[in-house]
């Protein structure tokens, strides 16, 4: 009887014990950060960017593997399903937790319950650009367009519900202007359908449209951060004239829920030591990307905070996947 105590008893306290010690093992084996785009696209250059600067600080391999499709909910699901021991990451953006989680009606799993929030990583603004052939040269001009011509102007997207989408829709929201959306099957596609006039403006990530601006093909009108962007300088922000306008697409890094704080630790030190750097830096001013350095409890927060305002917009526009 008394042995069987002791070992009832000592089990749990031998887990706890060997918890602290698999953590500072910790990592053993190569570690797969999944991304849930298609190779070459934006977040997919960011992502692979840190899997490389993760390797390297961690001393093991972090191996990239594209999981696009469904609106990024393929990828959020597999990682959602799987073991937290570190070995599964999720480079993830607003897009896949902050506007799914209103988006569908329905996902198989929980954006605010099923992953550890381990470092957000870098916040990119996105840039609203017109043809030379819309004779507006800066946002009040556009929006005195559009409301001496209501339904007149119409604007591209990468599709319902993404993060080009809900830009526009706040900005019309915010400016009292009614303007008619085409949705394209990507951002690339807006870009184009914009450059050949097809499209009255399009909200576009910043490396493909900084060409395009720098050349005269298209015009630039304002960023969605609350700031200026140094890679576009001289470029207002939205929010100046739009007060409240903040639209930027944030990256970060989670796992499945219930990883160890130690190893949910170490990553966000690495991360943080990483931005430091000065070939970082060059990649982000690169990209058009700013640079966040959070603990993984104000990601977290500002987690929460981003699916609530992102939760607003969803409902605005009336984009719904079922």
């Amino acid at each position: 009887m008394v042995t069987a105590m002791v070992v009832a008893i000592a089990a749990p306290m031998a887990a706890r014990a060997q918890a602290p010690a698999q953590a500072q093992e910790w990592p053993l084996r190569p570690i797969k950060m999944v991304i849930p785009f298609p190779p070459g696209g934006v977040s997919d250059v960011m992502g692979r960017f840190w899997a490389q600067k993760l390797s390297t600080g961690l001393g093991t391999p972090v191996v990239v593997e594209n999981r696009p499709g469904a609106g990024t909910t393929i990828a959020a699901g597999v990682v959602a399903k799987s073991p937290p021991d570190g070995y599964t990451l999720y480079f993830a953006d607003v897009t896949t937790h902050a506007i799914n989680a209103t988006l569908y009606r329905s996902l198989p799993y929980k954006s605010d319950e099923d992953f550890t929030d381990i470092a957000l990583v870098s916040a990119a603004p996105l840039v609203l650009v017109v043809p030379p052939q819309v004779p507006a040269q800066d946002l009040q001009q556009f929006i005195a367009l559009a409301k001496s011509r209501p339904g007149y102007l119409n604007y591209a997207s990468s599709g319902n519900g993404t993060i080009l989408h809900l830009a526009a829709e706040t900005l019309k929201q915010k400016a009292g202007v009614e303007m008619v959306h085409v949705p394209y099957k990507g951002s690339s596609e807006a870009v184009m359908a914009t450059l050949s006039g097809q499209s009255s403006a399009t909200f576009a990530a910043l490396p493909p449209a900084l060409p395009q601006i720098a050349s005269g093909k298209l015009r630039a009108l304002g960023v969605t951060s609350t700031g200026p962007n140094a890679a576009l300088p001289g470029v207002p922000p939205i929010a100046g004239t739009l007060p409240g306008f903040d639209v930027v697409l944030y990256s970060g890094i989670l796992g499945p829920a219930g990883m160890p704080p130690e190893v949910v630790k170490r990553i966000n030190a690495e991360v943080s030591k990483v931005l430091k750097e000065p070939e970082t830096r060059k990649f982000y001013a690169s990209v058009g990307a700013d640079p966040v350095d959070l603990s993984p409890a104000a990601f977290t927060a500002r987690m929460r905070e981003l699916i609530a305002a992102m939760s607003t917009a969803v409902r605005q526009s009336g984009a719904v996947i079922n």
